[in-house]
């Protein structure tokens, strides 16, 4: 049996294609006893809009772009599961790509729309371009940034306050008793913004306790991975006066740091307290679990997507705006012990 028309819908409905249309895209303007009568028709006849006709007709490609740093960071490839079906809800494609953080490809990509590749919009997490640098872009690409790139007023940012998170992360090990805490995963360098911020909640956590830091226990790493955090916790290790905590950058620092520690014949966290960042799925089954920030990543993929597609909706520039999104700090087996749950 062929697949049901939008005709064939208006037909068993008693309405014109025209209406169908308007249900089938949203539009406010059908009465709700129309729309319930269309509503019914389609469910009957299992109809399933052509979205791509759609799009075509209404000047759109139907797809939106992705684009992170790395898919193999758990972070990203949550948030990425968050932000597919909710475009997916919106009848709207996903297209993906993987920068490495190279700021000639980012470049590239935030130029690519006016040089004929088929997507409305954007939403980016660049790590290889400064915040000088996203302002040479298509001016009519619809863009909304994740991370740590504040808007510019032509964009929406959409992340979390990383400085209030970090913090708050540095107080819950302070609060614990500890006075000699370790960073690991400072960036010191023009693109390492993330980074810095947390460095930045580290010593502010620090300056209201009273407490001095020590900047030899900041440690620096080129990536949030867990060989970096394992390398940098060993060496620390390795110090006659080592630290009794660790505030890491990321989740998989933390990892790595907890496996180093573990490697020394130490304990997690009767000799060294770890607390992660990003609340990624690992780090819930781990041994032991990891204490962390967890970001909303539902309330980010949500708000990045809809707000995007506002922007494709609207046609036209939109001011931009900052949007913080909610945390919550997770305290778990790595900072307070196996009675955690």
């Amino acid at each position: 049996m062929p697949d049901a028309t939008l005709r064939d819908v208006a037909l068993l409905a008693g309405v014109s294609p025209r209406t169908v249309s308007n249900v089938v895209g949203g539009y406010a303007q059908v009465t709700p006893a129309t729309r319930a009568k269309v509503e019914k028709a389609i469910e009957a006849l299992d109809y399933r809009p052509n979205l791509l006709a759609r799009n075509l007709a209404n000047g759109r490609s139907g797809q939106i772009a992705v684009v992170v740093p790395y898919l193999d960071t758990p972070y990203f490839s949550e948030l990425l599961q968050a932000i597919i079906p909710r475009a997916r809800e919106r009848g709207f494609n996903v297209l993906i790509d993987q920068t490495d953080g190279d700021p000639e490809h980012e470049a590239e990509l935030i130029k690519r729309r006016a040089r004929g590749f088929a997507y409305d919009g954007m939403i980016f997490s660049p790590l290889g371009l400064s915040q000088a640098e996203l302002a040479v872009r298509d001016p009519d690409l619809p863009l909304i940034v994740l991370g740590e790139r504040e808007s510019d007023g032509h964009f929406d940012h959409v992340g979390i306050d990383d400085v209030a998170a970090s913090q708050e992360a540095v107080n819950h090990l302070i609060a614990l008793g500890h006075r000699r805490i370790a960073a690991i995963g400072d960036q010191p360098y023009r693109t390492g913004e993330a980074a810095q911020r947390r460095t930045r909640g580290y010593h502010l956590a620090h300056e209201a306790a009273g407490i001095a830091v020590d900047e030899s226990l900041v440690i620096p790493t080129p990536r949030f991975n867990r060989a970096d955090g394992a390398a940098a916790m060993a060496a620390l290790l390795e110090r006659d006066d080592p630290p009794t905590a660790v505030f890491a950058y990321s989740d998989l620092v933390a990892l790595g740091a907890v496996r180093a520690v573990l490697q020394r014949g130490l304990r997690v966290p009767e000799d060294v307290a770890v607390i992660g960042y990003d609340d990624i799925e690992d780090g819930r089954y781990s041994t032991p679990t990891i204490s962390t920030i967890a970001p909303d990543k539902a309330s980010i993929a949500a708000e990045a997507v809809d707000r995007l597609l506002a922007r494709i909706e609207a046609r036209a520039p939109m001011p931009g705006e900052d949007v913080h999104s909610t945390y919550t700090l997770v305290p778990r087996e790595s900072t307070l012990g196996r009675t955690a749950d």
